[in-house]
């Protein structure tokens, strides 16, 4: 695909209604949603005929893995740098979330805890705490960037208390959007390093680093030894349904990520290791297409805000297509956290006006403290929807107001 071909639209508001995932069944079908992180794209068309090949000569096995840490190290040397990826300290596994889980396991003891940076995407909160973790909460800045002596005064806490404790990054993080610089990383490897802690950096978003932003992968910074990263092309490909992920050990975490249990080598879907090989080593033209086109739905996002909600106010995203609205001004009983694990579809605060005027969107509160009265919008979406979308969130602010 060219350049000129911009992913984002190519698919019509029918086309997308009669898709069968989440993000389009989760709601009424009258509300356009832009809540869950998939992308309305079609394939990249190197991933569809690999998926298609697959298909045609019934290989529908069991994943033997070939390839994936191979098209992953092409393509973090080349985009990101990273000439010295390890790829003899990696494991395939089911998708990024259940990896963090396992490697958590093998990393810390049942009632240590592992530090997140909220707000942070929200099922960090859930799956950490069915792993018998305590979640405690590190604030981003008001900017919604890493905080070191927020994570310092963290794991001082769990040291105080004599528990052991893992830090988990979002990096880029959902769902501010910012993507971490490498003296912000250093910083963190810093204060990990001063408490001996391990580092487990969810790099899924990685692919969808947006012009005027630097990626850094957090094994490639000083100090970062002790860590493990998580990358797939789940976000930047748009194959959540077709799941694998790639775990990358540093030379302090291999013998843990070789604890791993060998049963879960099983759990990667073989068409989903096909689809995100294909998708590292033969499709960045597509990649590069699909993040012009989603610079442009940034830019277009800021002035559909400007003018129809104008007391809605952004960072625009450096990475992802998440955007993190601050909707604190608008005339909206906030939302106040309280004991329990919020999900994706619990509706709130600002996202229940706008929910109730036809967008569906997050409620800030679901990603734990400093969530309160913002919302996640996904923008990687047609002119037309988002267009739309906004419109219908001015309108649910004027009803508001009058």
């Amino acid at each position: 695909m060219t350049r000129d071909v911009d992913p984002l639209e190519q698919l019509t508001l029918e086309g997308l209604r009669r898709r069968t995932s989440q993000k389009w069944q989760g709601h009424d079908a009258e509300l356009l949603p832009l809540w869950v992180a998939e992308m309305d794209v079609l394939l990249a068309p190197e991933v569809e005929d690999a998926l298609m090949r697959a298909i045609r000569e019934g290989d529908t096995g069991y994943s033997a893995n070939h390839g994936y840490a191979e098209a992953v190290a092409g393509f973090a040397a080349d985009r990101w740098g990273w000439g010295a990826f390890p790829v003899g300290a990696t494991r395939v596994l089911a998708d990024v979330m259940s990896a963090i889980v396992e490697v958590v396991k093998v990393s810390s003891a049942p009632g240590d805890a592992v530090v997140v940076t909220s707000p942070v995407y929200a099922p960090f909160f859930s799956y950490l705490a069915h792993a018998d973790r305590e979640v405690v909460q590190a604030r981003l800045t008001d900017d919604g960037r890493l905080d070191p002596q927020s994570i310092r005064d963290a794991l001082g806490e769990q040291k105080r208390k004599g528990l052991g404790a893992v830090l988990l990054l979002s990096n880029p993080h959902n769902p501010t959007g910012t993507v971490p610089t490498r003296a912000e990383l250093e910083g963190v490897a810093e204060v990990a390093q001063e408490f001996g802690v391990r580092v487990l950096s969810d790099e899924i978003h990685a692919p969808l680093t947006l012009p005027g932003a630097t990626f850094t992968p957090y094994l490639t910074v000083a100090g970062s030894s002790n860590a493990v990263a998580f990358v797939s092309a789940s976000k930047g490909w748009n194959l959540a349904g077709v799941k694998a992920a790639l775990a990358v050990a540093g030379v302090g975490a291999r013998a843990d990520l070789a604890a791993v249990p060998s049963e879960l080598d099983y759990a990667p879907s073989h068409l989903g290791v096909l689809a995100h090989t294909a998708a590292f080593r033969e499709s960045r033209g597509w990649l590069d297409a699909l993040l012009l086109g989603l610079d442009k739905k940034r830019s277009l996002l800021d002035a559909l805000l400007k003018e129809h909600v104008p007391g809605v106010t952004w960072h625009p995203s450096e990475g992802t297509y998440l955007a993190w609205l601050d909707c604190r001004a608008l005339e909206v009983p906030p939302v106040m956290s309280g004991s329990g694990f919020a999900v994706a579809t619990d509706i709130a605060g600002p996202a229940k006006l706008f929910h109730d005027h036809g967008v569906a969107l997050n409620s800030g509160h679901i990603f734990g403290d400093g969530g309160d009265g913002f919302v996640r919008l996904n923008f990687a979406t047609t002119t037309e929807v988002l267009t739309e979308a906004v419109t219908r969130m001015g309108r649910a602010v004027g009803d508001a107001t009058h």
